[in-house]
């Protein structure tokens, strides 16, 4: 597949037939990536610019657009994302649904309404989630790059799964106007691209200050993709207690991440962080509170198919039950729970606590670090099914969620593959609002292990 670089070089008549080509290819392939192939329908598209793939969650005009569930079934966008809007402006265009799971709700694109999203690489794996589709299509060579949405790692985790890059901006860097909410002090929309350069390019094209969105940073930017310099030599923390937990497989591609940025003449350091326990339970008690607030406009008043004749409670009990899946029923329940009465100081204040020093200690550490390198998951694609219950799929995210936390931006790229052949990915994290160093040291990284499919 081009290149994002290669592409914004095309004429008008190239980019026409880039998109028919484009089209072809994904009505051949199976993986399921888009939801018009899980749909057997004809590819949304907006514009006739390069075409850039679009999760489910991002609002485009005209378009269905249903976070993959179905209370959101036959709901059309009234209005474009600020995304897209610079998407267009810079000559791109959204170009087809990308699977995922349910609002966001999930770490393998299982918990999808429309169905699951194949890895590319071996499709008896799962894809990552919740940002599967997108990292699906970018991996499997029918996306040129794609948009994905990060609560806890659905960026970075499908990427490092399917063996793409795929990056996490600073919190408020892009603006999340148009982007349905999971849990809006989480949330970051980013890119998923085939590699580095191509992911600064996007980066560059959706960030800025939006006034239509009150989390969105008001600071000076620079643009990242101009000035990317993979020479610079940093000072790279590593968590040692956060590779403990890893397999044998993610711990031998981290070794071999820390190798090469040591061979391009990079420093090393070691550091350790708060248990990762106390991380997963601050994240799930704030992101299932947020998420609870968040859905309860979904109730068939405003929004959702409505079910139910029964009078009104029977109405949201119906629309909620049939219209959404077990996971998010689950996490609205829970945060439900820990915004109750009598447990709101127990639970929600006390996570807030923690997710507070969580951000201490990373910024402890930048005061001897340029960057950090992390691994992204425990274990490289698991097989469908391979999580049994809902605990062993939040463990996958051990390595994510505290970044989200923080707000911070970070970068996940392959590294390695493991003895099955499924890639490795690490993650480089960055300073608030420091994209570049964070761009810099994955080109860096990227350059000298050569990682090939």
């Amino acid at each position: 597949m081009i290149t994002l670089k290669e592409a914004l070089q095309l004429s008008s008549e190239e980019i026409k037939n880039l998109r028919e080509e484009l089209k072809t290819k994904i009505k051949k392939s199976n993986i399921g990536a888009y939801v018009e192939q899980l749909t057997n329908s004809d590819i949304s598209i907006s514009g006739e610019g390069i075409p850039i793939a679009i999760k489910d969650n991002i609002n485009v005009k005209n378009w269905e657009i249903t976070c993959s569930s179905n209370i959101l079934k036959g709901y059309v966008s009234p209005y474009n994302a600020t995304v897209i809007e610079n998407l267009e402006k810079a000559g791109l265009s959204a170009f087809g649904r990308t699977n995922m799971d349910e609002f966001a709700m999930g770490s393998s694109t299982e918990s999808s309404c429309y169905g699951k999203t194949l890895n590319p690489v071996d499709n008896s794996k799962v894809s990552g989630g919740s940002s599967g589709g997108s990292a699906a299509a970018v991996a499997g060579g029918i996306a040129i790059a794609a948009l994905g949405t990060d609560t806890g790692g659905s960026i970075r985790q499908p990427a490092a799964y399917c063996g793409c890059v795929g990056m996490k901006p600073t919190y408020g860097r892009v603006s999340r106007y148009g982007i349905t909410a999971y849990s809006s002090s989480l949330d970051q929309c980013g890119p998923i691209t085939q590699n580095v350069e191509d992911a600064a390019i996007l980066y560059d094209i959706i960030s800025g200050h939006d006034v239509k969105d009150s989390t969105s940073a008001n600071i000076e930017y620079t643009k990242v993709s101009e000035n990317l310099n993979s020479d610079r030599k940093l000072t790279i923390a590593v968590i040692e207690n956060f590779i403990e937990q890893a397999s044998i497989e993610v711990k031998n591609g981290f070794n071999k991440a820390v190798e090469a940025l040591k061979e391009a003449g990079h420093t090393i350091v070691y550091k350790n962080m708060v248990d990762t326990s106390k991380i997963l339970s601050s994240y799930y008690i704030v992101a299932t509170a947020e998420a609870s607030a968040n859905l309860s406009r979904f109730d068939g008043v405003r929004y959702g198919n409505r079910k139910g004749n029964g009078g009104l409670k029977d109405m949201y009990t119906q629309t909620k039950s049939q219209g959404f899946g077990p996971e998010v029923q689950k996490r609205i329940m829970l945060g439900s729970f820990v915004l109750s009465s009598g447990y709101y100081d127990a639970y929600y204040i006390k996570a807030q606590k923690v997710r507070h020093l969580i951000k201490d200690e990373y910024e402890e550490i930048f005061k001897e670090a340029d960057l950090i390198l992390s691994p992204v998951s425990p274990t490289t694609a698991p097989e469908f099914g391979s999580f049994k219950t809902s605990l062993e799929m939040y463990l996958s995210d051990i390595y994510t969620i505290s970044i989200n936390l923080a707000g911070l931006p970070a970068i996940s790229l392959p590294v390695d593959k493991d003895n099955s052949g499924m890639p490795v990915g690490v993650q480089l994290i960055g300073k608030a609002y420091d994209e570049q160093t964070v761009f810099d040291g994955a080109l860096s990284l990227e350059k000298t292990v050569n990682y090939t499919k």
